[in-house]
């Protein structure tokens, strides 16, 4: 007999498919079964678009299965929303078309819904289980939940190293330091996540496009850190591949595909995380230079480091890479001379299992 927990499992599954998709929203699988068949599937596959529910219910219609649905079970691996937001209540779609119980992975931590779903279904007569595969389904959204119970965006690290711990050496030459697949990889990285941040010196010394053309998706939000407006408008980080954000000390405006926002004269870190947070945006892979990577470590404010290790290189008298504090390694992951570590930070390892 399939248990609750291997239903859930195949709603993990399918809510993995709107990886890079569904931000700012969270990724949602459903699963409808009858017996022990499944009559329909679904998951949130784009912004604005139908959630899971719906898609998992209109599945099951369109296949001729309406009568079953009074005897059958819904799975869902977030709890079913309660408002109208860019698309009805899908409590309510669950409640019209009379299916008796509902089995939910964990509570949804968005004050428009944060167990009013649960109390609708309840109200109407619908039996409902909560909590299975509880810590499973949180990290699913780790960045949902973090950006909704801290009100700041996940904070993912990542930079490459030499062997020695060199970022980058002293001459103007840039460093090739990861090889062509992991280059691929952390293309990947970036069409996972809603933006990336690099530093005025990372702009200017390395002109990078910043954008994920190695790997198929959508385009991140480029972040720039110049507080003081350095970047000649020549650089790739102003060309019309994805939308970029400034971040700095001396005007607000908005172009085409440029938009400047003005930090308030506080502290960096905290401030920059409050504004991603007032723009909507739940995740960030933070790429440098050195300087503001460090600060992120230094004000505790990250959620995983990515760091990728060159074995077979060397470089004398180069620029010394971030020092992680705080962080437990949780895997490593070879790809030919690159050695990828990956850490997340310690400090929040009962926060987010909670």
């Amino acid at each position: 007999m399939i248990t609750d927990e291997q239903y859930m499992q195949r709603c993990i599954e399918l809510a993995r498919k709107g990886t890079g998709s569904v931000a700012p929203n969270p990724m949602v699988g459903a699963v409808l079964v009858h017996g022990s068949e499944i009559i329909g599937e679904g998951w949130h596959q784009q912004y604005g678009e139908a959630h899971a529910e719906v898609n998992c219910i209109g599945e099951a219609v369109q296949n001729g299965q309406t009568d079953k649905f009074q005897q059958s079970t819904l799975y869902v691996s977030l709890e079913p929303c309660a408002h109208f937001g860019k698309t009805p209540p899908c409590s309510d779609l669950i409640i019209n078309h009379k299916i008796p119980k509902v089995v939910i992975g964990c509570r949804d931590p968005f004050k428009e819904v944060d167990g009013k779903g649960i109390e609708k279904l309840k109200a109407a007569g619908v039996v409902v289980i909560v909590d299975v595969l509880k810590d499973e389904c949180i990290d699913l959204n780790k960045r949902f939940f973090t950006f909704h119970r801290q009100q700041r965006p996940y904070i993912i690290l990542k930079w490459a190293q030499t062997k020695n711990g060199m970022m980058a050496s002293k001459s103007s030459e840039r460093l090739l330091i990861s090889n062509e697949m992991t280059n691929r990889l952390v293309h990947q990285w970036r069409s996972e996540e809603a933006s990336i941040l690099v530093g005025t010196n990372t702009a200017l010394l390395d002109d990078p496009q910043l954008t994920n053309r190695y790997w198929p998706g959508k385009q991140p939000v480029r972040l720039v850190l110049d507080k003081q407006l350095r970047l000649p408008n020549t650089l790739k980080l102003f060309n019309d591949e994805a939308k970029t954000i400034i971040f700095n000390s001396i005007k607000n405006s908005e172009e085409v595909n440029v938009r400047y926002y003005q930090l308030p004269n506080a502290e960096t870190v905290p401030a920059l995380l409050n504004a991603l947070y007032q723009l909507n945006i739940n995740s960030v892979i933070v790429e440098g230079g050195a300087q503001l990577l460090q600060s992120f470590i230094a004000a505790g404010l990250w959620d995983e480091a990515r760091i990728i290790t060159n074995d077979q290189l060397t470089v004398d008298n180069g620029l010394t890479a971030p020092q992680l504090i705080n962080s437990v390694q949780t895997g490593e992951q070879l790809i030919g001379s690159d050695r990828i570590g990956y850490f997340i930070n310690s400090s929040f390892i009962t926060h987010h299992s909670l």
